[in-house]
């Protein structure tokens, strides 16, 4: 395959950019963004997350290794956050995966596989019944486990799905029980909010029943559990029933009901979209499930990316429309969703019209990117503010790291073709064919087989 102009060129000048943000204090760390008039002020709470801490510069190191040797100052890196993050571990009580304890297995078992087992261990040792209390402050008050992906129980379980071992079972089933306690029946199925006490919705990927559902299919595969499988249908059911699937595609509310902020009413995100909410339908299939409420899930998935490419993005239409071109909320998430699906259906035109869309999103970054004497880095944009550009962010969700991984992985793929080895994660390996992950998610659940491999039939519905 022909390989696009600057896509690795500009990834690694971000990266680099993203190098020199890096601080040493008791341990690496990283400032979310840097300000023109930035002043060292110390890292913060969140400076050994997924989301924004140097937890998220694990998935960027593993991408680059996949095409050239780490450099002596990323080798040392990555020691630092190997070294870090293990060192705290007994003294971490944050569950979750993009801001607590499962965010470190992510990257200890990128950097060092085997190293995350002493998080899986922490994990295990702080599961209830009811899943794992939150020290995030979401509900003034309350330390009750959270639900969805980014803070609560289902990014936990697609967690110890993803990096088996021994403690991998006994989360992932402690997880789903819980999951299903707190489920909330409705006409068409079962929905869940963020907490267990939300009466608000956010139903797509990061924080609703798309993601919750995700895990629930995802485990229910791995641990033979049909009751958890069929909690994930009842979930996507619901999920149907509060979208729409006019003009071919697929999108839900942002918010149900609506936002009082002043959000659209729909995103095409990884967060609160179409591209996210794809996971679902794709997590269903790797389950075993072929249609939900008359829909076939595979064509589900593709409903959700039609969607994104009838919707203008990563266009700015309008202030609020298209701000952002992180992994989160932005350009990057969205092109590696594509690049996802691309190479999911592989020698159809499908791919193609996937793979360039996902230069198209790659294009946009290459465009937007600020170049100067202090390197290269994206800003966002807020429309509720004057003035409405924020600073540059450095992290994998918000910023530089994340939006390199992106372009260092397009420029991979358009050199290597679709058979390029995919560096996955907890929240999308089953998006993407077996053979293609690059980590040890073929790895066993005590006495369950292969976590990834196993698929069931009989559960179309």
């Amino acid at each position: 395959m022909t390989v696009s102009g600057g896509y690795r060129e500009l990834g690694e000048a971000a990266w680099s950019w993203v190098l020199d943000q890096v601080r040493d204090g008791e341990g690496p760390w990283l400032p979310e963004t840097v300000p023109d008039d930035a002043k060292d002020e110390g890292p913060t709470e969140d400076r050994d997350t997924l989301y924004s801490g140097i937890a998220g510069l694990a998935p960027v190191l593993a991408e680059i290794a996949r095409y050239r040797e780490l450099s002596e100052r990323e080798r040392s890196l990555a020691a630092g956050i190997v070294a870090r993050l293990s060192a705290r571990e007994q003294d971490t009580t944050e569950p979750s995966l993009y801001v607590g304890l499962a965010g470190d297995v992510l990257a200890l078992k990128l950097l060092d596989p085997g190293r995350e087992a002493v998080a899986l261990r922490r994990l295990s040792a702080l599961a209830t019944p009811e899943g794992w209390k939150t020290t995030v402050e979401f509900e003034p008050g309350s330390d009750a486990p959270l639900n969805d992906i980014i803070m609560g129980t289902a990014g936990v379980v697609l967690t110890a799905v993803w990096a088996g071992g021994e403690f991998a079972e006994g989360i992932a089933t402690t997880g789903c029980e819980a999951l299903l306690r707190v489920a909330d029946r409705t006409e068409a199925g079962l929905d869940w909010g963020i907490g267990a006490s939300t009466q608000s919705r956010a139903p797509n990927y990061s924080h609703g029943t798309a993601g919750v559902a995700s895990a629930l299919a995802t485990a229910g595969a791995a641990l033979g559990r049909e009751d958890f499988v069929e909690a994930a249908v009842l979930g996507a059911r619901h999920v149907l029933s509060v979208g729409s699937l006019q003009d071919g595609g697929f999108i839900v509310p942002h918010t149900i009901p609506p936002s009082k902020r002043e959000v659209e009413p729909v995103t095409y995100t990884w967060c609160h979209g179409p591209a996210g909410t794809s996971h679902l339908f794709s997590a269903l299939s790797h389950a075993g499930v072929s249609e939900v409420a008359g829909h076939g899930v595979d064509e589900l998935r593709h409903r959700c990316l039609t969607s994104i490419l009838g919707s203008g993005v990563p266009q700015r239409l309008r202030p609020g429309f298209w701000d952002n071109d992180g992994r989160c909320c932005g350009t990057a998430g969205v092109g590696d969703i594509l690049l996802d699906a691309a190479q999911a259906c592989e020698g159809t035109a499908r791919a193609d019209t996937y793979a360039r869309a996902a230069r198209t999103m790659g294009d946009a970054l290459v465009e937007r990117a600020v170049r100067d004497t202090a390197g290269v880095r994206w800003r966002f944009l807020e429309h509720r503010q004057d003035p409405p550009l924020l600073p540059p962010g450095t992290t994998w969700m918000q910023g530089a790291a994340g939006i390199a991984a992106y372009l260092l992985r397009l420029d991979r793929f358009l050199e290597t073709g679709p058979n390029a080895v995919v560096v996955d994660r907890p929240d999308q390996w089953w998006a993407v064919p077996a053979h293609l992950r690059s980590t040890a998610v073929r790895g066993e659940m005590a006495g369950h087989g292969d976590v990834s491999g196993r698929r069931r039939t009989g559960h179309g519905r």
